[in-house]
């Protein structure tokens, strides 16, 4: 009898045609997350669950699928997860890293850029129809060039997103909360490890690209909009509870910071009162892993990561491997 699979939502189809090869697959047929009790009530008989960041998988996640021999997750970020409950059961649980760096790096800059250039709101004024023709002092923005690119959470996209700093000549200063050099950064760009204190005082764009942990929720907030410099633009295609929201819009409308750039938010899919209405600000749907090559190959990696732990063999990007190859060999 073939594994049945339950996937929470569809995704590009290379990685359910892979499934497919194997298991009985069934998808939630809505395009909107499933909500908690839909969520449970379908995954009681599933061998193996492919699921979002959109989808809290926890004790109840678990004890609502007694069967469940593995759990997929079509993201690199795992906050959604308690990893922790998932190894005391032995059930093994991934993530989809590597496949999406570039690209959510592209998006970073495309995000600084953006709100450096104030792209968005020219964009506004022109399809308005009532642009009159050039002036001298119109949508005037900031130099990116040569300017000063903070990195939090140099790890793979961090490390992209820095590494693609190199055309505009800029100082690159990254942070760690383990105290650990970064050696690509620095060979390849003479970048500096620095304190956070430092990296938010001298840094004239800083991009998140941090996990979300308890220690790092709303590490950006009031008093660390203070320490920034008031002409300062910040980027978070990270995590959106990095960035205390309520306090960003008062950073933004009271000019403690420049500008905004942002793909995730601490309520999503909701954004802070009054975020919207900021034009120092661009603000996109969560679309930092939108490409076509990007999430086809998150689609793949889930597929093969969940066929792996129905196999009883060892996933790719495995979050808990010391449920693996216990005994027998198997998990």
């Amino acid at each position: 009898m073939k594994p049945k699979v339950y996937v929470t939502r569809a995704i590009p189809c290379e990685g359910i045609e892979l499934l497919e090869t194997v298991c009985d697959v069934e998808i939630n047929p809505e395009d909107r997350p499933l909500d908690r009790e839909e969520l449970l009530a379908r995954i009681g008989d599933k061998d193996g669950v492919v699921g979002l960041l959109t989808d809290r998988i926890d004790a109840a996640f678990f004890d609502a699928a007694p069967k469940l021999r593995g759990y997929a997750n079509y993201a690199v970020g795992f906050d959604n997860i308690d990893v922790p409950e998932a190894t005391r059961r032995g059930i093994p649980v991934s993530n989809t890293p590597g496949v999406l760096t570039d690209a959510t790096a592209e998006l970073a800059w495309a995000l600084l850029f953006g709100v450096a250039r104030r792209v968005a709101e020219a964009d506004a004024a022109m399809r308005s129809g009532n642009w009159t023709g050039w002036g001298p002092l119109q949508f005037l923005g900031a130099d990116v060039c040569g300017r000063t690119l903070g990195i939090v959470g140099a790890g793979r996209i961090g490390t992209a997103m820095a590494l693609m700093s190199r055309g505009f000549r800029m100082p690159v200063l990254y942070s760690s909360s383990s105290g650990r050099r970064n050696e690509v950064l620095d060979r390849e760009l003479d970048a500096r490890l620095v304190g956070f204190e430092d990296l938010l005082e001298q840094s004239d764009y800083i991009s998140l690209h941090a996990p979300l942990l308890s220690a790092n929720r709303h590490l950006f907030n009031a008093k660390t909009f203070a320490r920034m410099k008031n002409t300062a633009i910040l980027i978070n295609t990270g995590r959106g509870p990095l960035i205390k929201e309520d306090d960003l819009v008062a950073a933004l409308r009271d000019g403690v910071i420049a500008g905004a750039g942002l793909d995730v938010y601490e309520f999503e899919p909701h954004m802070a009162e009054g975020l919207a209405a900021l034009p120092n600000t661009v603000l996109l749907p969560h679309i930092g892993s939108a490409t076509t090559s990007a999430r086809s190959n998150m689609a793949l990696m889930a597929a093969r990561n969940l066929l792996a732990m129905l196999a009883g063999e060892k996933p790719e990007t495995c979050l808990n491997p010391e449920v693996l190859f216990k005994g027998n060999g198997k998990h």
